[in-house]
């Protein structure tokens, strides 16, 4: 309260600022993703945080913080206002430091239809499919990362959610 009343109004006396971009942080409740999601339709380029393992957790999250009566609702917004989702690992890399392992999710006609019609278990299967648009599944980034000799193969397989498919990609 050093600089606003609350977060409502920080955010309504920010946006008169007419920014181009507005940097959430992390999106933890209803009430900030609400107000990310309204701020996104209004046409700002809006970024957030959000603590999941993967795209499609990111967009479950985001849904699922909803009442059940809202969902259809932020379906149908979310489908129009997301652009991309990165979902990021930080994997102990050969000799020190860490590498990004990134999963992509972008927006495109198919991933905005999954969304509105509730079908978002469908989004690795759309990332698995999608590389030639810029998608990547997390398991493709850590064998990436395993091939250019970056990080050890068992270190990424400790980070993968799908170790079968892992396996697969790296043979």
């Amino acid at each position: 309260h050093h600089d606003t009343l609350g977060w409502e109004v920080a955010l309504r006396t920010g946006l008169r600022e007419d920014p181009d971009v507005v940097f959430v942080g992390e999106m933890g409740d209803y009430e900030t993703i609400s107000s990310a999601v309204t701020i996104a339709e209004t046409g700002h380029l809006v970024f957030s945080t959000l603590h999941t393992n993967s795209a499609a957790q990111t967009v479950n999250r985001i849904i699922d913080v909803f009442p059940e009566e809202e969902q259809r609702q932020i379906e149908s917004q979310l489908s129009t206002t997301l652009e991309a989702v990165v979902s990021q690992r930080l994997v102990p890399a050969i000799g020190g430091g860490l590498y990004p392992a990134c999963e992509i999710l972008l927006s495109s006609p198919g991933v905005q239809n999954i969304i509105r019609e509730g079908n978002t278990h469908q989004i690795d299967n759309v990332i698995n499919t999608s590389l030639e648009q810029g998608m990547v599944s997390l398991e493709r980034s850590l064998v990436r990362l395993v091939k250019e000799g970056k990080v050890e193969r068992d270190v990424a397989r400790k980070f993968t959610l799908k170790p079968q498919e892992f396996e697969r990609m790296l043979r």
